[in-house]
């Protein structure tokens, strides 16, 4: 039997979905091991195999691909954890890495102070050398310079080497030969060039950006190594994936040489889940969101695409790498219930992690969290908490709230209510970060909702935002480990070729794209991609004359072929519109970059179908639960949701309780199965 297994490492739990050919996917949940990540990935494995009734080396000999988000990267930059970089730059250009853009985050805060160069100034070390933006040589490179800078590297002990020139995307011979030298004088170290990352326009993100690469190459190489070794120590010998921020898979070998492409790895899958659980209802245009123990990821999907940004941004350093625009805030099962200085209850971004966890954990947790405040309500089960495997402890939890009752002078159950209140409408406002600020209206947009503690406040977000229908998977607590089984390979190249429409040369343009496309092919090819698997799509950025920023329109490919211009025109004009709410149709374009995907495409595998059955079979009881509604305890029917059959429906106030969420129905909404088992839950 060949196995697919997709496994998502959060900061709370690591979440694996097993596909099988011909059979029902499963899941699997376990505690993240943040000291070591490769920990928990292995011990989900074997709960895997233990549930097939295998050994874990004979269960892992059949397994075909694994596929893998991390937050390996992304936790490297938020904790400061990150390897110690050198920088080669150009001469006179030492400080642009600190100095950024030269404008201020917060415009009207004086003390609000940009985050700490990830390479300090004296590793920042300027080399003689200067390439104009048409890719002249003015000043070769002083190869004695480069050497004594080498030698401070040397000197100072560097993990990893940053290689960025100005206007090295227009010639990258001077970034080629520091590269080679690089490599002879410090043959451990990690080598980050920046026209081989990013060769495109803007020296401050092309900077940053090959300095993030630099800092977490050695972190995520170190990883890999340790997790390939294990898993062949283990039986493994199919292929293993590392999920990109771009939304897309590559292989390790890839993924190590451009690490920071997976600085937004974990959330990244959930569009690709949502898809395929919304093929029956025929949904296009939704919005996904994912609520684990650490943090609340939101994305939103328009036409089946998920909106895709060349401008992220990482603990507030910018990195140009193309990215799904999910928008990430800290609010999660873990996240922390606290009282500022105005004695306002807040809710995050701090968060208990996996260790100690939530106090209701029994790990040595004191502090009151999200999921403290859950039980306290009666939403979740103390004794069915992920299959019954980790009883919830409800004195502990009742313990932890207690401690903020007490200065809000509130009972226990008052002030638990109050934090799901807060951290539902911190949630509604990192959806509406998506959607409202972005000309979209949330109510047009159906909510797909993930990560084991989504369902239990999707009815509260839903409230708050006026939202109708939202649908929940049945595998909704592992969403992202589901949509990394059915990830496609993607890479993404990108080539600035700044010029006005009026003055283009076609036969150069014409150029470009045809070595993007032969880049791209050749990419897909080494990978093993078959021909009829392979897929490379073409898009420019685009602005009006004079305009700072661009927008990235599609590029069809017969347009490319004469290198026609007309189509990316009109395209930019609506896309403009619509972002924007103006075009301005007489008014010149300028092309800035041409851009290329490669996708191997991953073949498409619909979820099985479930057989129907009524709500009236999967009732087990009633239990005592808040009802925000009329802010009191009422005794709610509480339903098994693994015998919920197709076809089955119930209203709110219900629960539905699965092995790894609990789904609660507030009053006002109903919940019908499709056939699929996924749950449509809808306002009355």
């Amino acid at each position: 039997m060949g196995y697919r297994i997709g496994v998502d490492v959060g900061g709370t739990f690591t979440d694996l979905l097993l596909a099988r050919d011909g059979a029902p996917p499963r899941a699997a949940k376990t505690p993240s091991t943040p000291a070591d990540s490769s920990e928990g990935f292995l011990t989900g494995l074997a709960e895997l195999a233990a549930g097939e009734g295998r050994t874990l080396d004979a269960f892992l000999a059949d397994v075909e691909v694994i596929v893998h988000g991390t937050t390996v990267t992304t936790n490297a930059v938020l904790t400061g954890e990150v390897a110690r970089v050198g920088l080669l730059t150009t001469r006179g250009f030492r400080d642009a890495l600190a100095m950024r853009r030269g404008i201020r985050e917060a415009q009207y805060d004086n003390r609000y102070t940009a985050p700490p160069p990830l390479v300090e100034r004296w590793l920042r070390l300027p080399v003689t050398e200067r390439v104009d933006a048409t890719g002249a040589v003015l000043t070769p490179l002083d190869p004695a310079d480069l050497d004594a800078a080498l030698d401070t590297l040397r000197g100072a002990g560097v993990e990893a080497v940053a290689i960025c020139f100005m206007h090295a995307w227009a010639n990258a011979a001077h970034e080629q030969a520091a590269e080679a030298r690089a490599r002879a004088a410090l043959p451990a170290a990690y080598l980050s060039r920046s026209s081989a990352l990013l060769p495109q326009v803007r020296f401050t993100e092309r900077v940053s950006t090959t300095v993030l690469n630099a800092a977490v190459g050695p972190v995520l190489s170190r990883y890999l190594d340790r997790l390939i070794t294990r898993l062949g120590a283990a039986g493994f010998r199919g292929v293993l994936l590392v999920m990109q921020s771009n939304g897309g898979v590559a292989a390790p070998a890839v993924a190590r040489t451009a690490a920071a492409t997976t600085l937004l790895s974990g959330p990244a899958a959930a569009p690709t889940a949502a898809l395929a659980y919304l093929a029956p209802h025929g949904a296009r245009d939704f919005l996904t969101v994912d609520m684990g123990g650490t943090s609340f990821d939101v994305c939103l999907v328009k036409d089946g695409a998920p909106a895709v940004t060349s401008e992220g941004r990482i603990a507030r350093y910018p990195f140009g790498l193309p990215a799904l625009a999910i928008h990430t805030i800290g609010a999660g099962g873990g996240s922390i219930g606290w009282l500022d200085d105005g004695g306002l209850l807040r809710m995050g971004p701090k968060s208990a992690g996996a260790a100690p966890g939530p106090a209701c954990y029994g790990r040595g947790g004191t502090r009151p969290t999200c999921t403290d405040a859950d039980l306290v309500l009666g939403y979740l089960s103390p004794a069915g908490f992920l299959g019954g495997r980790f009883p919830l402890d409800e004195a502990a939890a009742r313990a932890a709230v207690a401690t903020l009752a007490a200065p809000l002078g509130r009972g226990v159950e008052a002030t638990a209510a109050g934090m799901v209140e807060v951290i539902d409408a911190n949630m509604a406002a990192g959806i509406r970060h998506v959607s409202v600020e972005r000309g979209h209206d949330p109510r047009e947009f159906l909510l797909v909702v993930g990560g084991g503690a989504g369902p239990v406040h999707a009815a509260g977000i839903a409230r708050e935002l006026g939202l109708t229908r939202l649908l929940v998977p049945r595998d909704s607590s592992i969403l992202c480990a589901a949509g990394l089984v059915r990830s496609d390979l993607r890479h993404d190249f990108v080539l600035s070729h700044p010029c006005a429409f009026e003055r283009l040369d076609r036969a150069a343009l014409r150029r470009v794209a045809g070595a993007l496309e032969a880049d791209a092919r050749a990419t897909l090819a080494a990978e093993g991609v078959p021909r009829e698997r392979a897929v490379v799509r073409l898009a420019c950025d685009v602005r009006y004359v004079g305009q700072y920023h661009e927008l990235t329109v599609e590029w069809l490919g017969e347009e490319a072929d004469g290198a026609d211009l007309s189509g990316v025109s009109k395209r930019f004009h609506e896309a403009h519109d619509r972002h924007y709410g103006y075009a301005l149709p007489e008014t010149p374009l300028e092309l800035v970059n041409v851009r290329a995907v490669a996708l191997g495409l991953t073949p498409a595998s619909p979820p099985p179908e479930i057989p129907r059955g009524k709500a009236s079979a999967a009732r087990r009881g009633r239990r005592r639960a808040w009802v925000a509604e009329e802010a009191a305890f009422a005794d709610t029917d509480v339903f098994d949701g693994e015998a919920l059959g197709a076809g089955a429906r119930l209203a709110g106030p219900a629960i539905v309780a699965l092995p790894t969420t609990t789904v609660v129905v507030a009053p006002g909404f109903t919940l019908e199965v499709d056939r699929h088992g996924s749950f449509v839950v809808e306002r009355r």
